[in-house]
């Protein structure tokens, strides 16, 4: 046992702080939270760092590919490449409890004619027997193709690109936004659709899968699909509902068409969850074993860098991009460092406890972090993916306010803070992208949102469901009143769908894209409306909708 292990069990030992009230329930759940986590943390790591044991060249009875393959966290000379051995896949994989070489490659061609690299990598056994390669040595802003080989089989192929040099002139990006794909709800043929898009980029902002067991969430319309099993909690659980998810061909396609940039919300663990402290009035040591199982599910799913591995229950999710000169992207974990919702969570008004200038969604390293980004950021456009809503959203008509305790308005001294710092540094373009919610929304950001004449200093785009809430209508009762309780808020729209957005220097544009159903596949897809801001200019300007001639 280390000396920072048994420096956190001997003040763990001593309760005098605790019992004397001197330290509060959340600073005991952080300390105990801490102690698991890096027990579990040192379990996993001196594991990978043993003797690797090796079985001969396999054989397999069926298809060892059958979650498919992903690409992720590009650079200007590097990708992340990923696969998980899975012939069994909705029984924890079917594998050998051995690690297993698989061997891949890279090519310019999707022939593979023009291999440009290649090489080994073993398949886990302590991690499920996924694969994830970070190939370097690539050009910038470049397509490439790859493959995985495992004994005579030979995984689907992928296609990746790689960012633009740092720094360079770029004159132009496209990517793609999505959230909450509730396998019941819905069939994903957003995906479907996403693949027929031209993209340098697929952001995914949370709830890529959901925890509940078999219909115990339904959607208005009804469940089309059932979710295996009962609510997840293992890391069996959480591997066999990652397969479930990935039995989607559409959701496969997609991960193989482009690169993916990955952050988690809630549902990857349980609903509502903050930091250490679990949704309901629970015991915490089984939450944060639990916790640590799903950050390792997840991590053995997505294409993340090695920075990115778990340290028992927890996980370095908030990073970088930089797209050249014309965008830099912050992705956010909102949900790992946060503190516990106030006021029992839910829709409430504020109080002292909610509008406390200590309390924080992102905690003091990440919000620093992201400030520090900004400040130095010589981007054109800065970009802020995140999961809930940022901007204030007042569900109550006339006097009275009344906010969602779980999104920004449940934190906003931490949101004053980061609108304080991008007004006073003049942080270039700052966007902020938001899933979550299961609808569309668009809204302007206010210096102070408590003053609505205060001057307009960046946009937020919120994307609806991939399929969570089910087929959804174009609007609904509540959504006039909202907008007019709250002007910043310029659009809402309640269909199934993803947002793809273009960036040039001169101005972004983003399109709600949305289909009619997802009760049944193979949906059309159409642009409901579109929004531009030009640079330098923060307000939004609504330049195509359907229902309207503009």
């Amino acid at each position: 046992m280390d000396q920072e292990k048994l420096n956190l069990l001997k003040n763990m030992m001593n309760l005098d702080e605790w019992k004397s009230g001197d330290m509060d329930r959340r600073g005991f759940l952080r300390a105990t939270g801490k102690f698991a986590a890096l027990s579990l943390g040192l379990t996993i790591a001196g594991t990978l760092q043993g003797p690797r044991v090796i079985g001969a060249e396999p054989f397999f009875k069926t298809y060892p590919f059958t979650l498919g393959v992903a690409s992720g966290d590009p650079l200007p000379d590097g990708v992340v490449l990923w696969t998980r051995l899975a012939p069994d896949p909705m029984n924890g994989g079917g594998m050998p409890s051995h690690d297993v070489p698989v061997r891949w490659e890279v090519a310019t061609d999707e022939e593979f004619k023009h291999v440009v690299q290649h090489g080994v990598e073993f398949a886990r056994y302590e991690l499920g027997h996924s694969v994830h390669v970070e190939v370097d040595g690539l050009q910038p802003n470049s397509v490439y193709f790859y493959q995985f080989k495992v004994g005579n089989e030979t995984s689907p192929v992928g296609r990746t690109k790689t960012l633009p040099p740092f720094g360079a002139d770029v004159s132009k990006m496209t990517f793609a936004f999505a959230s909450c794909q509730q396998y019941e709800h819905g069939y994903f043929t957003a995906y479907r659709r996403m693949v027929e898009e031209d993209l340098d980029l697929v952001f995914h902002l949370g709830d890529y899968i959901y925890e509940y067991g078999g219909n115990e969430y339904k959607a208005p319309n009804g469940n089309v699909r059932t979710h295996i099993g009962s609510e997840i909690i293992t890391i069996e659980d959480y591997r066999n509902r990652y397969a479930q998810y990935r039995s989607d061909a559409d959701l496969r396609a997609a991960h193989a068409a482009f690169p993916w940039v990955v952050t988690m919300d809630d549902h990857e663990v349980e609903n509502n969850f903050a930091g250490l402290i679990p949704e309901k009035d629970q015991p915490v040591e089984p939450f944060i074993l639990r916790r640590a199982a799903a950050y390792q599910a997840y991590y053995e799913h997505m294409p993340l860098r090695r920075s990115s591995f778990p340290n028992g229950s927890s996980m370095q999710l908030y990073r970088r991009l930089t797209y050249g000169n014309l965008a830099e992207f912050n992705v956010l974990d909102t949900r790992q460092y946060r503190d516990d919702q106030a006021n029992g969570d839910g829709s409430k008004a504020p109080t002292a406890e909610s509008t406390d200038p200590n309390r924080t969604l992102t905690g003091a390293e990440q919000e620093r972090w992201l400030l520090e980004g900004l400040g130095r950021s010589k981007a054109t456009w800065n970009v802020i993916a995140q999961q809930v809503f940022f901007a204030k959203r007042d569900y109550k008509s006339g006097d009275g306010e009344q906010f969602s305790m779980d999104a920004w308005d449940g934190y906003p001294a931490n949101r004053d803070r980061i609108l304080n710092y991008i007004t006073e540094h003049g942080v270039s373009n700052p966007v902020v992208l938001t899933g979550d919610v299961h609808a569309n929304w668009t809204n302007e950001i206010k210096a102070d949102f408590n003053n609505p004449d205060s001057a307009t200093i960046g946009v937020e785009f919120v994307g609806t469901s991939i399929s969570s809430g089910g087929d959804g209508a174009d609007t609904n009762s509540n959504a006039q009143r909202y907008m007019e309780e709250n002007p910043h808020i310029k659009f809402y729209n309640n269909q199934r769908g993803y947002v793809r957005c273009t960036i040039t220097p001169e101005s972004l544009q983003a399109d709600y894209r949305v289909l009619p159903y997802v009760s049944r596949p193979d949906a059309p897809i159409a642009t409901r409306v579109s929004f531009r801001v030009e640079n330098g200019k923060p307000g939004l300007t609504k330049i195509y909708d359907a229902l309207v001639t503009i």
